[in-house]
């Protein structure tokens, strides 16, 4: 079984085909540009495929209410040359195959969910820290949808005391991304992340902002494990001093065999970044059998 896998972000649309069992043959980079230079590109690549199906992984948000009429368009992004574009719709005719979709974090949630490290595991969370803030949430052995989709990087966060920055979001003066992301860092510091890597101050401010949101996260969602991706979790410092502001954050309050073993319930992805694409092939997976 031949399949095509889309991970859509807003700078680059990596295209990939292949197979139900998460293996990669090959794959391109194409630049995102405006819908009308840049889809018939990636249609044209996988047109000479001879694949069945199509998952797409994408930036959001996105209508995933099959119900809807607008189900399988990019909607509210501030990209605005993409806002309310039938990204799927222009596949599925194009192309004349099954096609599945869903937010790009979700996607990487449900490749590390299928093949990675946590795979056999019922609930778990998936976060990427870079340019955003995303947040993909597996629930009773599903991805969660609702009334839209997890927007997990925008949970509102109590504010660190000695943090006068007055927030990069421009919806949220307090939110995860707005006071995490790699773009919050450089206009708080002056300075990209990977230029302040020896500063402890940066990352023990952005550890407290991670920890306490992966603290509303257990409380709320109560997952089996949370994985933590993106060009901000690079920082090898970072991870330990994530766990100790979610130790120190938790205050004793649950007692668990997982949280007993925080560095195996706080992990890195395992599928050396290709968990966006894997995870797409997934959907194409789920899709052609839907169909």
């Amino acid at each position: 079984m031949r399949l095509g896998a889309l991970e859509a972000g807003g700078t680059k649309m990596v295209c990939a085909i292949g197979n139900a069992n998460g293996e990669i043959y090959e794959r391109i980079s194409i630049p995102t540009e405006t819908p009308e230079i840049t889809v018939p590109k990636m249609i044209e690549y996988f047109k000479e495929k001879d694949i069945q199906a199509l998952g797409i992984g994408c930036f959001g948000p996105i209508d995933l209410n099959r119900k809807s009429e607008t189900y399988g368009y990019i909607t509210t992004t501030p990209k605005l040359a993409w806002k309310n574009y039938n990204i799927v719709g222009a596949f599925a005719d194009a192309l004349d195959i099954p096609v599945g979709f869903d937010t790009d974090v979700n996607g990487s949630a449900l490749g590390e969910a299928t093949w990675g490290i946590t795979k056999g595991l019922d609930n778990s969370i998936y976060i990427t820290i870079g340019t955003g803030v995303g947040m993909g949430i597996i629930s009773n052995g599903k991805l969660l949808h609702g009334m839209l989709h997890p927007e997990g990087g925008h949970v509102l966060l109590t504010r660190h005391p000695k943090d006068t920055y007055g927030g990069k979001c421009p919806y949220h003066s307090n939110c995860l991304e707005g006071l995490a992301a790699g773009p919050a860092i450089e206009a708080r510091w002056g300075k990209k992340g990977i230029e302040l890597a020896d500063k402890k101050e940066v990352w023990e401010l952005e550890a407290y902002y991670i920890g306490q949101a992966l603290v509303d996260c257990i409380m709320l969602l109560s997952p089996q494990r949370i994985v933590l991706g993106g060009g901000v979790m690079h920082q090898e410092h970072m991870m330990p001093l994530v766990r100790e502001e979610v130790r120190k954050q938790l205050n004793g309050y649950l007692v668990t065999k997982e949280l007993e073993d925080l560095d195996s319930y706080i992990v890195l992805p395992s599928l050396n970044d290709n968990q966006g694409i894997m995870g797409a092939l997934k959907l194409a997976v789920d899709e052609l059998a839907m169909q």
